[in-house]
Order: C-alpha cells, then structure tokens, then sequence
C-alpha cells in the first residue's frame, strides 16, 4: 500500500484506516457524524495527497486540454480552474477532474487517486504535439481544510488575502513560510474552504500549524468517510460510484461542463445524446421508509420492475435522513417520482428529489 506523507501522522492520531485508492487513507477519527458535522460548522482538515496533479506545459498545452477534455479551458486566465471531465471514445468517462490555469501555456491537472496511471496514458495518447508532461503526483502534497472557519484559519499563515480569491480561484505564493503554495479556493464538501498544494517535505509543517492556526475554532482532522457524506448532501459526483467509463456526462447532468463549442473526444456521440435525450438519468432521492440505500442496490418501480440502480447512499447526517444518487429511466427522473430502493428483497419507498440535498 502507498502512503502519503503524513501516513504515520494519522495513525498516531489514532485514525482508523483502511486502502484507498492503493493508498493507506484515514477513513475516521473522532466518529463520521462528528467530524461531518465538525466541517458544516467549523473547520476540519483532509489529507488528499493522495490524489493526481500532472503539469501540461508549452504552447500547445491547451490545445491538449481541449481535445482530452469536455469543458471548454480557454476561458480560463491565469489564477482560474474549472471542473471538467475527460470524455472516453465509448460514451463513458474517463476521469473527472480539476484544470488549473497557471499561465498561458502551463497548467495543472487534478485528478482522482485511483486513476492517475489510466489518466496520464489517456491524455499522452492523445498529445500529438509533444506537449511537455510532468506527473507530479508522488512528490506533491494536498490537503483540503474546509467549513466556514477555513479562512479565518488560513489567514494566519499567509499576506495573500484569502478573501479576494473567488470560488474556482487560486492564488500561488507563500503560505506558512512556504514559497510556490497553490492556494485554490476549491474542495468537495460544499462548506467553503481552500485546498492547499505544496511539496511533501513540508506536510508535518504544514499540518502542524494549519491545527495551531485552527485550535480556537476546534478543528479536528477529517477521514474519507465525512468527506463522502459531505460531497453526498451536495449531490457531487464520486468517480466509481456515480461517473464512470460507462457513464455519459449527459446521463450524469453534466452537461454544465460539455461545450459543444469546440471539438473533444467523442464530441459528437455526445452530442447527439444531448439533441435526442438518453434513456436513463442520474438522480437524487431521499428515502420516505426507513432504510440506507446503498452503491448497487436496485431500485424498482411500484409495480416492483427494476428501473435502475443505486450509485451512492448514506444516512445525512446534516439532514438526519437517508438520501441516495442513481440511475433510473429517463421517465422516472422527476422530482417527486416515487421509486423503491430494494433492500434485502424489500422494497422500500423512497422520492426523487432535486440536489444538491443541502440548500444553502
């Protein structure tokens, strides 16, 4: 199992872990609903180093980017990233990922842990201009400090000023004594809050004082497990779960970051998905009866046929019941539709409902 620099920190914290992604992750500390609730409250701080960064250099960087990904990234200026997918020639995704716009002919690339190899080959199997590449991903560090005292935390330790960075912005400078800090006013929990990237020599400094930093707010560290329920009551999307090489962006809702304005991978099987419909949908639903859906249970209609599945289940936290992400036929994706989640051989009443889960 890989590590990340500050494996040993997690396990003297007592963290519970199990194998994420290939890596040796945190998955709780204090307890799920206490340090999801920790983050909508206050601050928490996670350990996401785990994750892909990738450098894409020289003058044709962003024609790659273009052609690999759905969302259009010459909108972006300096100190601006995106959410974007890499479409695959099958209709699927590749990966979802972050694009970050460093300077006109350097970017970063984000993506997630468990595909940094799938993604690098993709986008180098791609790349018919020889565009310059680094994978960065083993020497770089990144945590995620979020909930609405992040900045206030943050702004101890760095002259930027955290405030005039909008969301899907960052800012590059010193950070705790630290030069070169990526500093993105981005994460996945909608609580607010930055993500910080740095070089994995100054992890344990950076974590060390990050919590100093934090200390009056009661920040406590967060495990994969929060981070999950907090991405849920937002309705993002989980690669694995919700999104993956058999998924359409278009069957996903994400045709918010698919721009038609340029040409991509599979621009036009998409395309057409989007002008003639497709037959199944992502959705959000709540539970009515009591029960936890859970990833692949299936979901059945009142007369008991099956019309879809279960991506992503929990029991919210923030809300107190239980709420899922799926896929169902098209005719079933109307909020307020009446589905069933089958657990166990019953069928147990549940809702669609629009998402995010948690309004603001």
């Amino acid at each position: 199992m890989k590590t990340t620099a500050l494996t040993q920190k997690h396990i003297s914290l007592g963290a519970k872990m199990v194998e994420f992604a290939g890596y040796n992750m945190p998955v709780s500390y204090s307890g799920l609903n206490d340090e999801h609730m920790t983050v909508r409250n206050s601050v928490g701080v996670f350990d996401v180093s785990h994750m892909g960064e990738f450098i894409l250099k020289g003058e044709h960087a962003l024609d790659l980017i273009q052609k690999v990904t759905s969302n259009d990234a010459s909108v972006l200026t300096d100190g601006k990233a995106q959410y974007s997918c890499l479409p695959n020639d099958k209709g699927g995704i590749v990966d979802d990922l972050i694009v970050y716009r460093i300077d006109a002919k350097t970017y970063m690339l984000v993506v997630n842990a468990s595909n940094i190899d799938k993604d690098w080959n993709w986008i180098k199997q791609h790349d018919t201009w020889g565009v310059e590449m680094h994978n960065i991903s083993e020497k770089t560090s990144l945590l995620a400090i979020q909930g609405p005292k992040a900045m206030d935390t943050l702004q101890k330790l760095t002259d930027i000023k955290l405030a005039d960075i909008p969301y899907y912005a960052f800012a590059k400078g010193k950070f705790n004594g630290v030069d070169n800090v990526v500093i993105s006013n981005t994460g996945y929990t909608g609580a607010g809050g930055f993500e910080i990237y740095f070089e994995n020599e100054y992890a344990e400094k950076m974590w060390d004082n990050i919590f100093e930093a934090g200390k009056e707010f009661g920040i406590k560290p967060i495990g994969l497990g929060a981070r999950d329920t907090l991405r849920l009551e937002m309705g993002f999307c989980l690669y694995g779960n919700d999104i993956d090489d058999t998924t359409s962006p278009i069957e996903a809702g994400l045709g918010w970051i698919t721009k038609f304005t340029k040409d991509f991978t599979n621009r036009a099987a998409i395309e057409a998905q989007k002008q003639n419909g497709v037959s199944r949908k992502l959705v959000g639903f709540e539970m009515i009866d009591r029960g936890i859906p859970r990833h692949d249970y299936q979901l059945a209609d009142a007369q008991g046929n099956i019309i879809g599945k279960v991506s992503s289940g929990t029991q919210s936290p923030s809300l107190n019941k239980a709420i899922g992400m799926g896929y169902v036929k098209t005719e079933f994706a109307k909020a307020d539709t009446e589905i069933f989640v089958v657990i166990r051989d019953k069928a147990i009443k549940a809702k669609v409902t629009k998402i995010p889960f948690l309004k603001k």
